[in-house]
């Protein structure tokens, strides 16, 4: 099995690669450890005109990070298939001045990946948070379809 480091190194390159905007944004994986996700991206390429994070970027950045969580999972779970980011909302609750650092777990969606071996698809809904000044600053909650690669 692929060691955290370089499914989390794969993950990068294939945002960078497929997403030119996570590029843009200088979205990296900060860790990923017992199934959950940060990213870290700086403030300088994400903002608005008032100099805080752009709320396109926090959408952005909060929808791949929660794509990156499931895309590691599969990973780990030996599993070729396909991720559709199918539907997003969000919530800005406070602004953000600082790098923005985003987390996403997958703990209670096990069974996602059980349906998706049986079944061959499966649509879960994932969130995640991005924190600022030790509070939520925004929360982001995406619904994704996963299909086996045949």
């Amino acid at each position: 099995m692929t060691d955290s480091i370089e499914l989390c190194q794969n993950l990068e390159a294939l945002w960078h690669q497929d997403f030119p905007l996570s590029k843009a944004m200088d979205l990296r994986v900060e860790s990923f450890v017992d199934h959950v996700l940060t990213t870290r991206a700086p403030l300088t390429p994400n903002t608005n005109t008032h100099g805080t994070a752009f709320a396109g970027s926090l959408y952005a950045i909060e929808a791949l990070t929660a794509w990156g969580l499931l895309y590691l999972e599969l990973q780990l779970s030996n599993l070729d298939a396909s991720i559709i980011h199918a539907h997003g909302n969000i919530d800005f609750a406070a602004t953000v001045r600082e790098d923005i650092l985003t987390q996403s777990s997958f703990a209670g969606h096990e069974a996602a990946l059980a349906k998706l071996k049986a079944a061959g698809k499966t649509r879960l809904t994932l969130t995640s948070t991005v924190m600022a000044h030790g509070q939520v600053a925004s929360s982001f909650t995406g619904e994704y379809v996963v299909r086996m690669n045949r």
